[in-house]
């Protein structure tokens, strides 16, 4: 995701119109812990580390012109994955795609983010309900739709060595 939601929608047809099949959406931070772009806390984060996406008529225009049913969207989001997802599905059924037939990957990781980042917004138990609503809604209406993309690298970055790096991963 580049700075807006329009600067990022033109990539990726850019991406697409080279031949790229998938996209990676990156989200920036405030969009990342929940925060709208007009909050004082945002400032300075707005768009920064990615697209920052507040409204579904961000989504709208990230999306605008994008084949969704031809195209394999990936996004890197988990503690505010479930609004970006039904976003996403929002816009998606907006332009009549059939949802059955989409195709990507949520990270929607959430235990990385308290044990790693701390970009957490509510307590675990509530935060892992949201995480399995993720699995079971796409199970029924998107099973094409990959519901977790474990992550384990930001382990490292927290001060893991490699072997925590990967308990904390395949405990997670």
């Amino acid at each position: 995701g580049f700075s807006s939601a329009g600067k990022s929608n033109k990539r990726y047809k850019y991406l697409l119109n080279e031949g790229v099949t998938g996209l990676s959406v990156a989200f920036d931070l405030p969009t990342q812990t929940g925060y709208d772009s007009d909050h004082e806390i945002a400032y300075g984060e707005i768009g920064k580390v990615g697209v920052p996406i507040c409204t579904i008529d961000d989504m709208r225009i990230l999306l605008k012109d994008i084949p969704l049913d031809k195209v394999s969207i990936s996004m890197t989001i988990n503690s505010t994955a479930i609004i970006i997802l039904g976003f996403l599905i929002a816009v998606a059924e907006e332009n009549n795609y059939t949802l059955n037939k989409l195709r990507g990957t949520i990270q929607n990781d959430i235990l990385k983010e308290y044990i790693a980042r701390g970009t957490y917004i509510f307590p675990p138990n509530k935060s892992m309900k949201l995480v399995t609503d993720i699995f079971e809604y796409c199970h029924k209406n998107m099973p094409l739709w990959n519901t977790i993309s474990v992550s384990g690298y930001h382990m490292r970055e927290a001060g893991s060595n490699s072997i925590e790096e990967l308990a904390f991963t395949f405990s997670n």
